[in-house]
Formats: structure tokens, C-alpha cells, sequence
């Protein structure tokens, strides 16, 4: 079986933007490892994403928040309709064996937390870095990516590590 990916980041982006561009660099990239991604199924990095796996030949399953399949971008494969809002959050990294965030808003932190709550990989590019105190110091779990070939080699070398 394929290894999947989840890619999570802003739902809103411009086409041209610079997330725009890292995130369909990494669906390309991801493709060309033989990666199936994951993802929220709608725009922004979303549709970036994607957009740069189905070009390379690659799947992209996207778990939609509304409960019909018709509200995916047009490059997903495959539609999960979850009809259950940002709640679908957890579905989209629990699908993932690890998980690049491509910039983000609040609904990206979520799905972080989620992420690493169930011991899914994280890595960052553009994006969050969350920090704590004592052992949520030094941001266990979660690697920074200064490029999408770095963000996809970091996510596919997490997978199967418990961190």
C-alpha cells in the first residue's frame, strides 16, 4: 500500500502566492515518491496541493467539511463527504502518516495538535511552530522545513516513528 500524506495549511490562497507555489510543489513532490496526499479537499493550499500531485500523476483523497462531494476542488481522486464541518480536522491527519502544514490559520493549529496527539510526524513550512513549557519546549514531533523538498523528505522520513 501507498504511504499517505496529509498536507494541511490556509484554505485561502492566491494562486501565484508563494504558499500557492510550495504547497503544489510538495504535491508534486509527493507524487513522484509514490505518496498518496491527504487532504482537506477545498482551496488554498488545499487546491494547490493537489493540483500539483494530479499533475504529476499522483491520488489525492480530500475529506470534505460539507456532506456533498461536489464541493472538492477538481483535482482530488477520491471524496470523503464528511458533512461534520471542521470537525473533519481529525480525519484529515489521522489519515496522514505524517503531516505537512503549509502556512495556516486556526483550523491548521488544530489539526497540528491533532496530528501530534495521535503521534503523527509534523512538519512545518511558512507555518506554525508551537511551543510550550517543559516537555512542549523544544516542540517534540514537530520538524521546520526551509523548502518543499525539505518539508516532503522530513515528512516521509517521520513515517512509522511514534514521536
Amino acid at each position: 500500500m501507498s504511504p499517505q500524506i496529509s498536507v494541511i495549511g490556509s484554505g485561502t490562497c492566491e494562486q501565484d502566492s508563494e504558499l500557492s507555489l510550495l504547497a503544489e510543489e510538495i504535491g508534486r513532490r509527493l507524487a513522484e515518491a509514490g505518496a498518496v496526499l491527504v487532504c482537506g479537499g477545498l482551496g488554498g493550499v488545499m487546491e494547490a496541493a493537489s493540483r500539483g500531485a494530479a499533475q504529476a500523476g499522483g491520488t489525492v483523497i480530500g475529506i470534505v467539511p460539507s456532506d456533498s462531494i461536489e464541493h472538492a476542488n477538481p483535482y482530488c481522486t477520491h471524496v470523503v463527504a464528511t458533512g461534520i464541518g471542521h470537525a473533519r480536522n481529525l480525519a484529515v491527519v489521522a489519515s496522514g502518516e505524517a503531516v505537512i502544514a503549509v502556512g495556516g490559520e486556526w483550523g491548521t493549529l488544530s489539526e497540528i495538535g491533532f496530528a501530534r496527539r495521535l503521534g503523527r510526524g509534523v512538519v512545518t513550512l511558512r507555518s506554525w511552530q508551537p511551543r510550550g513549557e517543559g516537555a512542549m519546549a523544544e516542540m517534540p514531533g514537530i520538524a521546520v522545513a526551509k523548502s518543499a523538498e525539505q518539508a516532503v523528505s522530513a515528512a516521509l522520513a517521520s513515517m512509522g516513528q511514534r514521536l
